[in-house]
Order: structure tokens, then sequence, then C-alpha cells
């Protein structure tokens, strides 16, 4: 059955069914298969991909939980299906987010352009705690900030798409992105055969010389790449072996690192070797003892001196968190029409900045039918999804804005699509977002086609974040 019991048209648009109960397009072949298909073959390939999974150690870590151990991501085997005239659309949209975030790093760490002409207020960069004074005037190599970034995007109508928020720090997911199409492809070989689907395998090598291309002036030869993690306790290690291991860069610990002649060099068996390029997956605070945070033992001593006389590149680069900041959000429209004099092809969602008075007196008015965020917040931790908050809940998040309103911002419940996942009674709808990954270097922007969907795995549910019991499937992108 491809609808099960107890799926009804509903007021949020359906990725795969139309409102008269018709198929959309991108979905046909796909439907096609799956009608003529056995449920319980299925139901088994579902479980043969829970069991690749946890041997795999495709895992997640939740903070902040008395059993916060490792857990296995839902995944959904019904692929989510976009069309390649949908798909133009969001690449152009986000190639011009990403480039215009670019140029803003870039002036706001030179010229300051933008805070002269009044477009994005002073207060809201001097007093960030993401931006880095000491990146002032200093430029990375080849000009970029945000080598590697994430752009969630959410769906409301056959139309209708919006930015919800940028990632540009250090922008988690696209191992589960791989491993969730070579998973469909094992699984499923012959719907690949029938439905002519977008690669997605070349990220890792894109991604090596996306990096590469960003070599600094202190480079000679072919660059180093070397991807720098906190440790196996951190929730996205397995990300970053799995990015090492098939860029076919060394990971490497603070630890493993130290500065010789004026480089950043890694530990190996024939001694030292110098590193070009360095995708860090530690935050700012941690990267250098000397210069930022004394008791961190995730860094490197003195890698940011190197930085600065051009001896390493950092990617990101930086400073680049500001770029990702929930209150600078909402002046992404001036942003992107500042640097590029276009109007934005992707719009923001509504947002209420707290920090103003009146922002503030309507959120408080609002409260119970709307979302809250932290600023500086991710993961779906600090948040407030006002429609399905309790009354207790609710005055607890009163209190908080009331005393440190600048803290948060605030947006409507949005109605996300939904698409379709695979139960024991037959496909049902899940509202879902999307995360695409967008390389930067000055060789371009380089778009994977698709990225990671994130579902919410229960019904009527709107958080889709794993560390909230989302789950993820894999993204196909059609040929023309």
């Amino acid at each position: 059955m491809l609808r099960g019991k107890g799926w009804r048209i509903s007021v949020f648009f359906d990725e795969m069914m139309s409102q008269e109960g018709g198929t959309r397009s991108p979905y046909r072949d796909y439907c096609g298969w799956f009608e003529a298909e056995d449920a319980a073959r299925i139901q088994r390939k579902t479980q043969q991909a829970e069991a690749f999974f946890r041997t795999t150690g495709i895992t997640f870590n939740v903070y902040g939980q008395a059993d916060a151990d490792e857990r296995l991501i839902p995944f959904d085997v019904v692929p989510r299906i976009i069309s390649a005239s949908e798909w133009r659309r969001l690449s152009r949209g986000i190639e011009q987010r990403v480039r215009a975030l670019n140029a803003f790093l870039h002036d706001i760490y030179h010229r300051q352009e933008i805070l002269r002409a009044g477009r994005v207020p002073t207060s809201l960069i001097a007093g960030n705690e993401a931006f880095l004074p000491m990146m002032m005037g200093l430029d990375p190599p080849g000009g970029i900030y945000t080598h590697i970034s994430g752009t969630d995007i959410v769906r409301t109508g056959a139309d209708e798409f919006y930015v919800l928020e940028d990632n540009a720090r250090t922008p988690s997911g696209v191992s589960y992105m791989l491993e969730n199409r070579e998973t469909m492809l094992q699984m499923f070989p012959e719907l690949f055969a029938k439905i002519p689907v977008r690669e997605v395998s070349d990220y890792p090598i894109n991604l090596l010389k996306s990096l590469a291309a960003c070599a600094p002036p202190a480079c000679q030869g072919t660059p180093t790449v070397a991807v720098l993690t906190p440790g196996i306790h951190n929730s996205a290690y397995y990300e970053h072996s799995f990015l090492a291991d098939h860029m076919g860069a060394e990971l490497v610990e603070g630890h493993d690192l130290r500065v010789v002649d004026g480089r950043v060099a890694m530990r190996t068996t024939q001694g030292y070797k110098a590193i070009d390029v360095l995708y860090r997956r530690v935050d700012d605070d941690y990267l250098d003892p000397l210069n930022f945070r004394p008791d961190s033992m995730l860094g490197v001593p003195g890698i940011w001196d190197v930085y600065r006389a051009g001896g390493i590149t950092i990617a990101n680069a930086p400073g680049t968190g500001i770029a990702d900041d929930k209150a600078l959000y909402s002046y992404m429209p001036d942003i992107i029409e500042f640097y590029t004099g276009e109007k934005a092809l992707l719009p923001n969602v509504p947002t209420w900045r707290c920090s103003e008075p009146d922002h503030l007196r309507e959120v408080l008015d609002r409260l119970p039918e709307l979302v809250v965020k932290e600023v500086h917040g991710s993961g779906g931790y600090g948040m407030l999804v006002g429609p399905a908050a309790s009354r207790k809940e609710l005055a607890a998040f009163r209190a908080k804005l009331e005393a440190n309103p600048g803290n948060y911002i605030a947006q409507p419940t949005l109605s996300l699509s939904t698409v379709p996942i695979f139960t024991k009674k037959g496909l049902a709808p899940r509202h879902v977002d999307l995360r695409p990954f967008v390389l930067m270097s000055p060789q371009g922007v380089t778009i994977t086609p698709g990225g990671l969907t994130r579902v919410a795995m229960t019904s009527g549910s709107l958080v889709v974040n794993s560390s909230q019991g989302g789950g993820t499937k894999d993204t196909w992108v059609l040929e023309d």
C-alpha cells in the first residue's frame, strides 16, 4: 500500500502527494517501484540498514542527559526526492548567500563598510562573543573565510523555500549524507538503475581539492591537508574520522601537532611534517592556549602566530562564527543586497529580535505560538517550541526572556513540508528540513546536489534535530 492507514490530506505541503491525491512528478517513478514491492522486503531492508549503521559505528552523542550514551540516528529508507528544476533554484540562492556571507566577513574584519552604512548595527558585532577582534586586518589565504558551510532550508509550499539558519562555524552531518546514500545503493541498487539520481560520493575529493586550493603562501608543492579533531569523545568524532579517511588526509589531535621552524607540523614515523591546510573541528576558543583559552588541551600552542604569518590555512577561518549568529540572521536580506546588489533569492523566516523592546513585547504576548532560539545555540538545545510547550515551560522561558532578551530571537512556527517515511502500516508523512553542504575556494563554489534531510520521526513533531530524536534519510536530486 502506497499510503499507510490514517494518511490524510493535510494543511502542510506534501512533497510526494498533491492536494488532489495524485503523486507529484519527482516521486512518480519511485512510487511506481514502491507499489510493486513487498512491504516485508522493505522492512527487512530497514533492519539491515540499522544493523549496518550499528556495525559501522555511525552514532551520535546526546549531551546534557544522564544517559548520554552514543545512539544510532534513526534512518528511513524512503528517499526525499527533489526535481532538477527545484534544485537549480535552491543552488542559485545558496551560492548567493554563501558569497554574501564571505564578503560580509571580509568587510567586518577590515573596513566595516556595512556598519558605516548603518545596514547592520555596530552593537551587534562589537558586543558579540563570536566576533574575533584579533582577525581585524588579517587576510585569510585566498580571501576565503567560509570554506565549508551548511545552509538549513525548510519548505512550506511547491515554490516556497526559506533559509532557517546558516552554519558557518563547523557544520556537521555530511558523513550521514554520504553513508545514507551508500546504504541506499547497497539496499536498493535496482532503484538507481531505474531513476536518474545525481551523485554525492564525490564530496570528499571535492573537499580535498577545495581545501588544497586555499593553501597558504608558505606552501611548497602539493598541499598537505589534515583534520583536527577534539578526540574520540566528541559527538561528531565519527564524521571527523570518516572525512579524513575518505580525503586521504591525516586525522590529528592537538597533542599530535607542534610549531616547528615557523610551521605547524604533525608527528609522523619519519619525524614532524609541516601541514599546509588544517580543517579544524575545534572551536576558536580552544585553538591556541597561548592566545585564547589557556586551559585548552585541544589546540596547538602558537598556531595563531603561524596563521597570522601565512604559514597555515585554518578552515573555517577563525572568527567565522559571527556569520551564523542567529541575531545576525535577521539582517541577511540587507547583507545580501549590500554585497551583491541583488535581492535575496531565498527568503529568511520572519524573525523578532528580542533585544529590541518592541519585538520583545510582541514575543512575550505571542509566546505560545512562536519558536524561540538562543542566538548562539545549536542542535536544538535552549529552544522553545511554543505550541508544544506546557504552561510551566512557557513560564520558565518567559522569565529567561525577560532576564536576558538579547540572548534570543523568535520566529513563527512554520508549516514545514512533509515527506513519507516507511512504517509497519505503510508510508506516513513526517516533517523535514534540508542541510545542503557548500564548499568555497578561490576557484569557486561547489554545492553537493541534495544534502542531509533531517526528519521528525514522531507524527506531528516539528523538531528534526538528531539531538532531539530526529532521524535522517537519503536526499535525491534528479537529473534533467
